[in-house]
């Protein structure tokens, strides 16, 4: 069989530890990181998002060579495409590491459904249980050849029955993956076989089939940042690289350091080494926790104060713009950033609740690996994009106001009722947030236009909190629309201006207009108002916060009596009109 291929990136957005990876006719799970060979994996330099993270060193999943990422065959459960045999893998064929019927001498297919909770465990559907459920009386013999027979009239799992020799009446699995379904089958079994066989845990949930595809199977936790100076540039790189035969004080003697600055190839020289060394230890000695407000803060400092372009080796350059005439009402500066460098990594990951939001809410997440390991996989990605800030006192006099304080609770309702569906805490609804974000993908939806990126290539990461207001629409594509340039142009003020004023103007209506402007709640969880499709929703890729939390009033107004000019930018949509 050929061997499996996924991008490196797919190991941390699509088919992660604990992810289901399709292959041809068979199926594999990932394998927890103690499996994976270290050693083959390159070190990614970003120590603020490795302390966040409370691990020691970032690196990329391994790549290049065979079987580079350990895998396991999942589900077991196996069915024979030409027999119909449907059972675990060692009842079907002779060889349990080969999936192939030892009868008809064909591939088996796993079957398409699995058992999964909200803790995260994971185990094979019941077949057996399913089928022989409420009918003990009627079993004859002891011998238990199941098949799974298709009746080819649809696609549904209704067409879809299951038949055993002992005697027993067949049953479809209609209503197999509803609420509930497996209630009557006991609790989850705590099993976690990305980590192995020996690791399952108490568990109080009851298991709910899914299909093995679906998109609520894997949800991942990926914690980002923005490389941003000293952390940016070649030096602070360099050490970062090396900082394991340099982190003891006792180990910097001047061979060491001589040994280093041969390294570099004349780069660095002896003394900047040092005293990059001496700034990077400094950081070691500071006990400050980096949160992610911390990070945010950050980024959002660095952003604000810009860089010019000085040297090759910075991996961020952010250049000052002038505000675009018409918006300095609320814009306070622009910037173009012609180069930055995002690092993103993956810290668990969660199944069936939809992803984390990192800023939300603590969420209990499913482990990588058995014990803590001092490093987590990560990629990073090289772009460029435009940064707006805001200013707060606009936006906080603003907030206060009866619309949108209004709004606000709407949302929180949502977020509550979500909350306790879910069973974890509610966290404030920030309407700021709310506005700044659906702005973004406004931005988002009209630079797929003018700069001509689509529009999932295209990314947003917010800065919002109560004393900042920010958001940077960049680059997220490691592929050739990557970094073209097209994105940061945008960031001139004449470009910029007509950009805003057709995007604000264009998605002031919704086609979907009365309806979604009127909307109460929409969305997962109706934790959205005035969004659809049809105007604000972007890419799952491109929008941070899960295409949550989204309302357009808060830009335009509504048509209820007093509300029309109420929206942050209702009087400029009305001059342009």
């Amino acid at each position: 069989m050929t061997l499996a291929k996924a991008r490196r990136s797919q190991l941390l957005s699509t088919y992660g530890v604990g992810g289901l990876f399709p292959a041809e006719s068979t199926s594999f799970m990932i394998a927890g990181l103690h499996e994976w060979d270290v050693d083959k994996a390159e070190h990614i330099s970003e120590p603020r998002l490795a302390r966040a993270l409370g691990v020691t060193e970032l690196k990329a999943p391994p790549a290049g060579g065979k079987r580079d990422v350990p895998v396991i065959r999942y589900p077991y459960t196996q069915v024979c495409p030409k027999c119909r045999r449907i059972g675990a893998l060692s009842q079907l064929s002779k060889d349990k590491n080969v999936a192939k019927c030892k009868v008809d001498n064909v591939d088996l297919s796993p079957f398409r459904l699995i058992a999964a909770c909200r803790s995260g465990h994971v185990s094979e559907f019941p077949v057996y249980w399913w089928l022989h459920k409420g009918q003990q009386d009627k079993i004859r013999g002891n011998e238990h050849e199941m098949r799974l027979n298709v009746l080819g009239r649809t696609s549904s799992l209704g067409d879809l029955t299951l038949s055993c020799t002992c005697g027993v009446e067949d049953r479809s699995l209609e209503g197999a993956i509803g609420s509930g379904s497996l209630v009557d089958f006991g609790k989850c079994s705590g099993l976690r076989p990305w980590l192995g066989l020996e690791t399952n845990e108490e568990c109080d949930q009851y298991p709910r089939a899914v299909q093995r595809g679906a998109s609520n199977v894997w949800f991942p936790a990926v914690r980002s940042s923005i490389s941003i100076p000293p952390y940016s540039e070649a030096l602070a790189k360099f050490v970062d690289r090396n900082w394991e035969m340099v982190k003891e004080p006792d180990a910097v003697i001047p061979p060491v350091l001589a040994g280093l600055a041969a390294m570099s190839k004349g780069r660095f020289t002896v003394e900047q080494i040092t005293r990059e060394i001496e700034r990077r230890r400094g950081e070691e000695d500071d006990d400050e926790e980096i949160s992610e407000t911390k990070l945010r803060a950050d980024e959002y400092k660095a952003l604000v104060e810009g860089r010019d372009e000085e040297g090759l080796d910075s991996d961020f350059v952010c250049l000052r713009r002038d505000v675009p005439d018409g918006f300095d009402f609320l814009i306070s500066d622009v910037r173009k950033v012609t180069r930055l460098r995002e690092v993103r990594a993956l810290e668990g990951f969660t199944r069936l609740d939809g992803a984390p939001d990192p800023s939300g809410p603590g969420q209990k997440l499913c482990a990588l690996a058995p014990t803590r390991l001092h490093w987590l996989p990560a990629i990073e990605v090289i772009g460029e994009g435009v940064f707006l800030a805001f200013r707060r006192s606009v936006l906080d006099e603003w907030a206060s106001g009866d619309f949108a304080q209004k709004r606000a609770r709407v949302l929180q309702q949502a977020a509550d009722r979500a909350a306790a569906d879910y069973g974890r805490p509610s966290a404030p609804v920030n309407i700021v947030k709310v506005a700044v974000h659906t702005l973004s993908h406004i931005i988002i939806d009209q630079l797929s236009l003018d700069a001509g990126y689509p529009a999932a290539a295209l990314r947003e990461r917010l800065f919002v909190d109560d004393k900042m207001a920010g958001l940077l629409v960049y680059t997220a594509s490691s592929d050739s629309a990557g970094s073209l340039g097209g994105v940061a142009s945008m960031a001139e003020s004449e470009r910029l201006g007509a950009a805003l004023k057709e995007g604000l103007q264009r998605l002031s209506w919704c086609s979907s207009d009365p309806v979604c402007i009127e909307s109460g709640g929409s969305g997962a969880d109706g934790l959205n108002l005035a969004a659809c499709h049809a105007c604000v929703l972007a890419p799952e890729t491109s929008c941070e916060m899960n295409n949550a939390f989204l309302d357009r009033a808060l830009l335009f107004g509504t048509h209820d009596e007093g509300c029309e000019d109420a929206g942050l930018f209702s009087e400029l949509v009305e001059r342009a009109l």
